[in-house]
């Protein structure tokens, strides 16, 4: 698409995006700051442990985690390894298909997850549900909704830049 195709933003349209942006950009900074300095871990590592806390059978293969988290196989495989150096997960091989690895939570993960989570989830609480109307909560799950939808179509269609999805249908983490 060249300049004279380019739809650029109006004023309401660049306001509602630079919004988007801060919230995309402070959200997430705010999460790990928090969880940094009352659990020593990152929200990445959080999200992970939460998946895994929640799986069905207790354990997922690394690619079942990415697709989960919405992140590339590489990047949860480096930060399986580093978890499983923590003590926090094991990783065993699948005894079906020796390609394959399963990882689960260890009980010193569980217990990892047992601290972390009540300060998780309160700074969830205040930074989100508090700071929304009940209606304001459910128009934000419609709209983060539609616009991971947008982004997997794109990426199913091969109309965007993307090189890889991010879990628009992906099993839902406890946070």
């Amino acid at each position: 698409m060249d300049a004279r195709e380019t739809r650029w933003l109006d004023d309401d349209e660049q306001r509602v995006w630079l919004g988007v942006v801060a919230f995309a950009t402070r959200l997430p900074a705010a999460l790990d700051a928090q969880l940094q300095q009352d659990a020593g871990m990152t929200h990445f590592e959080y999200h992970v442990m939460a998946v895994l806390a929640a799986a069905s059978g207790g354990n997922l293969r690394p690619g079942d985690i990415a697709k989960a988290v919405g992140s590339s196989l590489s990047r949860v495989s480096h930060l399986l390894r580093r978890l499983e150096d923590k003590g926090w997960i094991r990783r065993t091989a699948d005894p079906d298909d020796s390609r394959y690895s399963f990882a689960a939570l260890t009980e010193a993960g569980h217990e990892k997850m047992t601290q972390a989570g009540p300060g998780h989830v309160a700074t969830v609480r205040r930074l989100v549900f508090d700071a929304l109307t009940p209606a304001q909560q459910r128009q934000l799950a419609a709209i983060s909704q539609r616009v991971c939808q947008a982004i997997d179509n794109d990426v199913t269609t091969g109309t965007g830049r993307r090189t890889r999805a991010r879990g628009g249908d992906a099993p839902q983490s406890p946070e």
